[in-house]
């Protein structure tokens, strides 16, 4: 276990990087509502007890300060739990912290102030901030040496449904984003789609009128998009693993693209039904069918011992 000091020094440096990487998230979303600072506005005026949200530089700079110092304590509270751990996974952990940190904001500031921030924000933005501030802090802590690190690829050989979830997430996501780019861009219209969807997730759209077609919605809205395919990715990998035990799980996996194509296209329908026509059931359909391909070509190459079988056995057996 490291020494005390040590354990304080680097807390708190975890906790400013984690508070830095919370805020530039914020101004970024604040950017794409097209309210700079609206964010440390409206959290300074409920914590501090203001009328209404006022961007004063002054409320600006006095809810920094004390971001910042809430997230040093919360860094050094992080630094001496994982010290107690013979090692940690950098992502793990860091989606840990994230979601604490996440339940931290919501609970604290109902009780404290009877106002949801959570609500307030948006939890998507409000989620999708703290899990980034999460990772950042454990990695500092695992940079600064105050607990022991397990690097990428000792993790990844000791969790390999969760390293195949973050490549074929990643493959999978990029694939996607690539169909919808070229599609938007063949329409005349660049970015369509991320911005769209964004423009739904974080400022409320309800009509076309309301999309903003932007750099910055798309830039917020790219890292929910991954994480959505990362998590599809932890699902497909277990599917695989338990498959090559038992083949007929093929089935529920099977199943599960249909329920996927559904979830996704059905999602919108209750989400955003006017976006249907826009982004055409053909286009969603085909650009999910890209993804499975994806998928399916890596798990395919991952784990030939199950192609080989699916060759020679048929996957239903009478019984």
């Amino acid at each position: 276990m490291a020494e005390p000091k040590r354990i304080v020094t680097s807390g708190i440096l975890s906790g400013l990087v984690g508070a830095g990487i919370l805020a530039g998230w914020f101004l970024l979303v604040d950017q794409a509502f097209g309210e700079p600072f609206r964010t440390p506005a409206m959290i300074g005026s409920v914590l501090f007890g203001f009328g209404g949200m006022e961007t004063s530089p002054g409320l600006i700079a006095l809810f920094t300060v004390f971001h910042f110092a809430a997230f040093a304590v919360a860094g050094v509270m992080l630094a001496w739990a994982l010290a107690q751990l013979e090692r940690t996974p950098n992502l793990l952990f860091g989606l840990v912290t994230g979601f604490i940190l996440f339940n931290a904001v919501f609970f604290l500031s109902a009780i404290g102030s009877g106002v949801s921030v959570v609500a307030e924000l948006g939890w998507a933005e409000v989620l999708g901030g703290n899990l980034l501030a999460g990772i950042g802090m454990v990695s500092v802590l695992h940079a600064t040496g105050v607990v022991r690190r397990l690097d990428w690829s000792e993790a990844f050989r000791e969790g390999a449904i969760a390293r195949e979830a973050l490549v074929v997430g990643i493959l999978s996501g990029f694939a996607v984003a690539t169909w919808f780019l070229i599609v938007d861009t063949v329409q005349g219209r660049p970015f369509f789609t991320p911005s769209a969807l964004g423009s739904v997730l974080f400022l409320g759209a309800s009509d076309l009128s309301q999309v903003n077609v932007s750099l910055w919605i798309t830039a917020a809205y790219t890292p929910i998009h991954y994480m959505v395919f990362v998590t599809i990715g932890f699902v497909a990998s277990a599917l695989v693993r338990q498959a090559e035990r038992q083949p007929p799980i093929l089935i529920g996996a099977m199943l599960l693209f249909v329920a996927f194509e559904a979830f996704f296209i059905g999602g919108i329908a209750i989400l955003a039904e006017f976006l249907l026509g826009p982004l055409a059931w053909w286009n969603i359909a085909i650009g999910n069918l890209v993804a499975v391909l994806v998928i399916a070509g890596y798990f395919w190459r991952k784990h030939p011992a199950l192609g080989r079988f699916m060759a020679t056995e048929p996957i239903e057996r009478p019984a």
